[in-house]
């Protein structure tokens, strides 16, 4: 399922404005695969509200940070990597997560036999280990 910030909604000229540059400026971004807007059925570019907001960020880096082209491709690269390497460690914490809880539940079932078998050596007039009970 498509995120609504992920949703194509803007034509060349709008996303534009909204990043605040040249329409060309995008082609030329695209092309440095800075940004990948998605096309409709017509194939023409359409970009959504995240391919603005990376837009925005591009203009923040140029223009304010004062990095070029090929920094800010080698930034989204990294951020990218962060990005992939974030969603790696949250499904290994998950994963953690669900394994602790495995190892529980077989430590609790293993106490639950050993008292019952306590239990059933008592019910029959048997000696009681007395290990933790």
């Amino acid at each position: 399922m498509r995120r609504e910030h992920d949703r194509p909604l803007y034509m060349i000229s709008v996303a534009a404005e909204l990043a605040g540059v040249h329409p060309q400026t995008l082609r030329i971004y695209e092309r440095k695969r800075l940004i990948n807007p998605q096309r409709s059925a017509g194939n023409t570019r359409l970009y959504s509200q995240a391919d603005v907001d990376r837009l925005q960020l591009i203009q923040h880096l140029t223009q304010v940070e004062g990095i070029n082209l090929a920094g800010v491709v080698r930034i989204i690269e990294l951020q990218r990597e962060l990005d992939r390497t974030r969603a790696d460690l949250a499904h290994a914490h998950a994963r953690l997560v669900r394994a602790e809880a495995a190892a529980r539940a077989a430590g609790e079932r293993a106490r639950i036999r050993e008292v019952h078998a306590a239990l059933v050596r008592v019910e029959r007039g048997g000696p009681v280990a007395r290990r933790g009970l």
